[in-house]
This record gives C-alpha cells, structure tokens and sequence, in this order.
C-alpha cells in the first residue's frame, strides 16, 4: 500500500491538474478488487456523487495494487466529448506500465496528469472556479 508521503505526491499532482481546468479528479486506492475494476469505479464514482458536479467533467482513477487493476471512469460528458477514443485506454495503459515496474505512485501520478492535460482543453479553469469535491486519495477498505 501507498505510504503517507507518496498520497501526499499524488493529492499535489490532483491538485496542479485542476488549477487549469473546472475538471474534478479523485483517485481512489481499493486493497480489494475482486471483480471488474471498471464496475467497481462505477460504483465509487456514483458513491462519491462525481456525476453531481456542475460540469460533469468529472473523473475517478481507481486502482487495486495488490490486484494489479485499474480502471480510469469518467462522468458521460467527458467520455461523450472525448475526441480520442484511445485515450482512456492510452492512459491506463500507461498507469499499468508503471505498476508492473512497481511504481504505484509514478504510475498514478501520470494518469492524473494525462487526464488533466485532457481537462484543461476541453474544460479549461473560470473566473468563479470552484473546487467541487475533496483532492485526497481515497483508501477503500
């Protein structure tokens, strides 16, 4: 599991990528994740109300270390508006490489820049942007 300072790096990373853009990322860390991990951010996205946010630019990078599983979700605007369709599989891509080599941090790290990259063109920060939900990496029991 992820230590206090690598959450730390990774809340710092959340927090840089939605200086520019109106865009919310949560990671959310799982120590189970017996199942489809895309089911399971599915349901922790519904959970945490990210399709609550007034854009609907939300997006939950959700992995299971352990497991060696991941899934990036969006909220359905941001997928819909997506031009790219190998990007969610591009990034995760990228997220996996790093956790085969055993780095969980870098590897998250990078799928939060990536997609805040994406964020910041198709939504870029306002005048009245306001932080919606928390930047904290989430540790599911």
């Amino acid at each position: 599991m992820l230590q206090k300072e690598e959450l730390d790096i990774i809340t710092s990373a959340i927090r840089h990528a939605e200086n520019h853009t109106s865009g919310e990322i949560r990671v959310c860390v799982a120590k189970h994740c017996k199942g489809d991990p895309l089911e399971a951010a599915s349901r922790k996205f519904q959970k945490l109300k990210m399709h609550e946010t007034r854009h609907q630019n939300g997006v939950l990078i959700y992995v299971a270390p352990s497991y060696h599983k991941a899934a990036i979700y969006g909220d359905r605007k941001i997928v819909d508006e997506t031009i790219d369709n190998n990007f969610w599989d591009e990034a995760l891509d990228e997220m996996l490489s790093c956790f085969r080599r055993d780095e969980i941090m870098e590897g998250i790290c990078r799928a939060v820049a990536k997609v805040g990259e994406l964020l910041k063109a198709r939504y870029p920060a306002s005048e009245d942007n306001e932080n919606e939900l928390g930047d904290e990496v989430i540790i599911k029991e």
